[in-house]
């Protein structure tokens, strides 16, 4: 047992061992890529590289232990060395880590995930998976901006894949279900976190944090929970019954919210800790509009966009008259001047000081504005409003032209000389924006402010007073309910960590490498070959109709639509994302994000319908190749199959002597090779394969009740790891839905649901009819050794026929 040292560590290695296995008996961990228990080290990669006293750099895979060697695994030399080899295999690499959806979607959602499992009609599953990044599918469904499309590949294809409708359609047949998801939550933690504000911000940090074990209450000054998303947006975009379905699916994990009770008024955030609180989220939105700053805005008729949309809300009467004019370009000033028609306004017209282009305001509900008859004067900014017996009768505006960009990257606008004109208007609704109206300062909590915004640390939202943190538009100013929600869950994770004694420092992002943009690919080879499928329009309510009222304007999809639609994405995202080894590798020892500076070279190999290959994402480890050819024995790769035309094969894994057993998969360290129908789970069952008596070990990756995933045991002593085409890829039919629940026997040539008593007696009095010749069996590939030995001895022995065959296949 010759002695060695690993890092400063006395070991006593065993004969014959590599310096590989000699580290990790002793728990240094070494990484690798090429290299794979079942198979003679090859030390090939170069990323196990140690440094050995007296020789330098070598591999540790491929090195036999020697009495008296001293070696160290990550000092300064082994680590360059390792990061120039990692540096050269991602320069070659071409694909995406993250699909741009998700990377797009500032709550960082699993666009990809969820839209594969309401293509496979798993929508509950769907929903479970938004949620674990966002909690109120239903309602950003409706009101997102969706940045995701604008990002979707499929942009390059004909349209973008509906990311935002597909959620809500998920999250609507959730809640038509009448069994809402329900996250495990954690044992009871002690703590209680008290969250000021019920909107985005501090409905996103409760959800979370309550499923940590810890006692949440909300405080809200107004007399209903949602803030901005009830009084600030009117009902044709986001219905109230929506909105309280998915507030009621948090509550009732235990989140108390107290209506009607205002920071500064009824308690305070001294008060809060007197109380027994241990952290203090604020997220007290951004309420107040700002003032236009023009003579004559003290007149009757005049109106901010948040308290009239508020007033809406809260049932008040309001008197506009018979013309409104809209001040602003955001979406506040578009849904202020819809609610107006929708109130009886005969004309309304929004005034904005820039043009279309620099409009703030979403597109589609531009358009769906102009469609339901409101003008828009772009182009003029109001310079005085204009009245008549204490009341408005008129605004007085000056065209503008646009200029150099200013600091929000838009063309600033400025006026042109001579160019003023009158606006005859009954009342004016100004919606330039809004701001937080932060509470007045307290003895010992002096909240730090800057430009009225609360200062926290970036992404930890941690302010500089111990224990009171802050999220959503009271920190970054007017902005979307889906920033919110983002801000609302790394509050959560904070806060979480605060009250667990955990430092506070922000969580690195894993490695990403991607494709490029969408002007980067435009009219590349791989997305003009794709086949154009147009996207179906959204069914909603006729621009004279929707008009009258405040109804719904969208229906959304029907399932039949949603899965058509889920199926035209292009799964743009790694498949081996989550335990891609190159990536892991990339992210630990510190490699730049970066955008792919190769071209795609090689085909995809789509034949196979298990197996999707990508020679682009390949590193030459020869692990596919040699498991094959080594352990399997079956040499349907080849050490050079990153060509994709050798071997005479046409590039066509379906086309080689292939067992489909999954096992190149299995070894692969990156995306090259991956399981077409595999998604990530959420967990892992271990249990052991049915198919037959040999007993192989198995995980199924699970997601709700649906198997996702299936991989081999490694420490199974009957396969270890090893898997047949059966127990590797033969489980989608459990979840199929397709499948047969019960017996069906058919009455007056229709099938039927029936009790097993019925069928059996039915399959006897049948049976017992016909043998010899007239009788013949079929047996499924689903049925397992022992189903099929049954079959066989009942079909000869019983019923006296050899006529009997089954399908191997899957």
């Amino acid at each position: 047992m010759p002695d060695i040292v690993i890092d400063n560590q006395q070991l006593s290695a065993q004969t014959g061992e590599t310096i590989l296995q000699a580290a990790r008996r002793a728990g240094i961990q070494i990484p690798t890529l090429c290299h794979d228990d079942q198979l003679h080290p090859a030390g090939a990669c170069g990323i196990c590289v140690v440094d050995v006293k007296g020789y330098g750099l070598i591999s540790s895979c491929a090195t036999l232990i020697a009495d008296s060697m001293v070696i160290e695994t990550h000092n300064a030399k082994v680590v360059a060395a390792r990061k120039q080899i990692l540096e050269s295999l991602i320069a070659d690499h071409y694909g995406d880590c993250v699909a741009p959806c998700q990377l797009a979607c500032p709550a960082g959602i699993d666009v990809q995930g969820y839209i594969a499992l309401i293509a496979r009609g798993a929508y509950k599953e769907a929903v479970q998976l938004i949620k674990e990044a966002l909690p109120l599918p239903a309602i950003i469904g409706r009101i997102c901006p969706h940045p995701c499309e604008q990002a979707c590949r499929r942009n390059l294809v004909d349209q973008p894949v509906p990311i935002c409708s597909l959620k809500r359609f998920a999250a609507d047949y959730e809640m038509l279900d009448g069994e809402p998801f329900r996250p495990a939550l954690k044992p009871a933690s002690g703590f209680k976190v008290a969250i000021i504000g019920s909107g985005p911000a501090g409905l996103s940090a409760a959800y979370y944090l309550v499923q940590e074990g810890h006692e949440i209450d909300i405080f809200d000054a107004l007399p209903k929970p949602g803030g901005m998303l009830r009084y600030g947006i009117p009902d044709y975009r986001l219905p109230q019954d929506v909105l309280d379905k998915e507030i009621s699916a948090i509550t009732d994990l235990g989140v108390k919210i107290r209506t009607n009770q205002a920071l500064g008024r009824d308690f305070t955030i001294g008060s809060l800790f007197k109380d027994g609180y241990r952290a203090i989220f604020l997220a007290i939105g951004a309420h107040q509009s700002y003032k236009l700053g023009i003579e004559g805005e003290e007149l009757e008729g005049v109106l901010s966009g948040t308290d009239f949309l508020r007033s809406i809300t809260l049932g008040q009467a309001v008197d506009l008259g018979h013309r409104v004019a809209v001040i602003g370009g955001g979406n506040i000033a578009i849904d202020a001047a819809r609610a107006a028609l929708r109130l009886g306004a005969e004309e309304v017209t929004i005034v904005y000081r820039r043009s279309r282009t620099e409009m703030p305001a979403t597109e589609w509900e531009v358009e769906e504005a102009e469609e339901e008859g409101i003008g828009i004067h772009f182009l003029a900014a109001p310079i005085k409003i204009m009245g008549h017996d204490g009341r408005v009768s008129g605004i007085e505006c000056i065209k503008m032209k646009l200029g150099e960009p200013d600091a929000s990257g838009r063309r600033r606008p400025e006026p042109i000389s001579n160019s003023e004109f009158i606006l005859p208007v009954d009342s004016v609704i100004a919606a330039i924006g809004q701001q937080p109206d932060l509470p007045p300062p307290e003895e010992n909590y002096d909240l730090p402010a800057e430009r009225g915004r609360i200062i926290t640390e970036p992404h930890i939202l941690v302010t500089d007073m111990k224990g009171i943190f802050a999220g959503g538009d009271c920190v970054t100013g007017a902005a979307t309910a889906v920033e919110a929600i983002a801000a609302g869950r790394n509050a959560a994770l904070s806060i979480d960590r605060y009250l667990r004694g955990e430092e506070l420092t922000r969580v690195g992002e894993p490695f990403n490498i991607s494709k490029g943009q969408l002007s980067d690919l435009t009219g590349k080879d791989e997305f003009v070959r794709i086949e154009q499928i147009s996207r179906q329009a959204m069914p909603k309510l006729e621009p004279n109709v929707r008009r009258r009222g405040f109804q719904e304007i969208e229906f959304g999809y029907t399932e039949d639509q949603a899965r058509k639609e889920a199926e035209r994405c292009l799964d743009c995202g790694c498949k081996a994302v989550h335990d891609c080894s190159l990536r892991l590798l990339a992210t630990e020892y510190g490699i730049p994000d970066t955008t792919a500076t190769t071209e795609r070279r090689y085909p995809l190999d789509e034949s196979h319908p298990m197996i999707l290959r990508d020679p682009n994402k390949c590193i030459s480890c020869r692990r596919c190749a040699r498991v094959c050819h080594d352990v399997q024995g079956v040499g349907a790769l080849s050490v050079t199959y990153r060509v994709g035309t050798t071997e005479g094969y046409g590039g066509s894994l379906l086309n080689t002597t292939c067992e489909s057993c999954g096992q190149c998969v299995t070894s692969c360290p990156v995306g090259a090779l991956v399981s077409r129908k595999a998604l990530h789970p959420a967990y892992e069952v271990k249990t052991v394969c049915p198919y037959c008596g040999v007993g192989c070990g198995i995980y199924l990756g699970v997601r709700g009740n649906m198997i996702v995933d299936v991989r081999g045991d490694r420490n199974s002593p009957t396969n270890q790891g090893n898997l047949c085409v059966k127990g590797r890829f033969g489980y989608d039919f459990v979840n199929h839905r397709d499948r047969l629940t019960s017996p069906l026997i058919k009455k007056e040539g229709q099938f039927v649901e029936a009790t097993w008593e019925e069928a059996l007696d039915l399959i006897a009095e049948q049976f017992s009819q016909c043998k010899g010749e007239q009788f013949a069996v079929l047996s499924s590939a689903k049925c397992t050794n022992e189903d099929n030995y049954v079959i066989q001895k009942f079909t000869r022995g019983v019923m006296g026929t050899n006529t009997i065959d089954h399908c191997a296949r899957l």
